[in-house]
């Protein structure tokens, strides 16, 4: 089955508004500001569970995201294409690492490490933790490269991701592993904003 075209995109935008009272809207745009998937959240779930829609009607599925335990500091999560019916991955939080810099584990479908998303910067990420306003900075590693991938803009309002995967020309990454990122970090690494 031939992938679904919002995965060829090389930039994606995703926002989350902070205050909503029972859970929040995640919504994520391409480059020119279309929807391409949209999710809605639950508040206080133990175990994350997040079913990512092609528009606000939520009548398609396309993407699901799923910690395989209940609140676990290093908790992975895998990464299933609905629409193909496969599994794409799975995404793994480094624990105690990511205590004085954000770092996850970006894992095939054994559960190989494929690739990394960390903080740019080691003292740059402690002095965000002291220092809300300054902005949160991710890089992508995967096959040897090291590309400046993700970026949060500071907002009190809304959580603001933006991914730019156009450094990685091979396409070592698959964009559903990317996108599936882009939204861990706005929801999980975007609760302490």
């Amino acid at each position: 089955m031939t992938l679904n075209p919002i995965y060829n995109q090389s930039k994606y935008i995703a926002r989350k508004k902070i205050f909503s009272a029972l859970g929040g809207k995640l919504h994520i745009f391409n480059d020119s500001g279309d929807l391409l998937l949209f999710a809605e959240m639950k508040a206080f779930r133990l175990r994350e569970d997040i079913t990512l829609y092609s528009d606000e009607t939520m009548g398609r599925e396309l993407l699901r995201i799923k910690a395989r335990k209940i609140l676990d500091i290093s908790s992975t999560y895998d990464v299933y294409d609905v629409e193909t019916g496969e599994t794409v991955g799975a995404l793994r939080r480094k624990g105690l690492k990511s205590l004085f810099k954000d770092q996850w584990a970006i894992l095939d479908t054994q559960d190989n490490e494929i690739g990394a998303v960390k903080e740019d910067n080691a003292f740059l990420a402690l002095l965000r933790r002291a220092i809300a306003i300054i902005p949160l900075k991710y890089v992508l590693e995967i096959g040897g490269q090291v590309i400046p991938a993700f970026r949060h803009n500071f907002n009190p309002f809304v959580t603001k991701i933006t991914a730019d995967f156009s450094g990685d020309r091979q396409g070592k990454l698959d964009r559903r592993l990317g996108m599936a990122a882009t939204i861990l970090l706005c929801l999980i690494e975007g609760k302490s904003d």
